[in-house]
């Protein structure tokens, strides 16, 4: 079930970042570019990266 924006936190951040492999973070699922403008982007951009996120079943957090 995801979650309405009314619900979820400001920022898709788990503090499990990791970008070593590639440009995409495995705990979030931004890619570097969004992680580093997250607090400029306004909120339908950041209304896009949340769509796109959770559709592609992130955030994670390692178990």
């Amino acid at each position: 079930m995801q979650k309405s924006e009314a619900s979820r936190p400001d920022t898709p951040c788990v503090a499990v970042c990791s970008t070593t492999f590639d440009d995409v973070c495995r705990g979030c699922g931004r890619t570097v570019d969004e992680v580093a403008n997250w607090v400029f982007m306004t909120d339908e951009e950041k209304e896009k990266v949340w769509v796109r996120i959770t559709a592609e079943g992130y955030p994670r957090r390692n178990t």
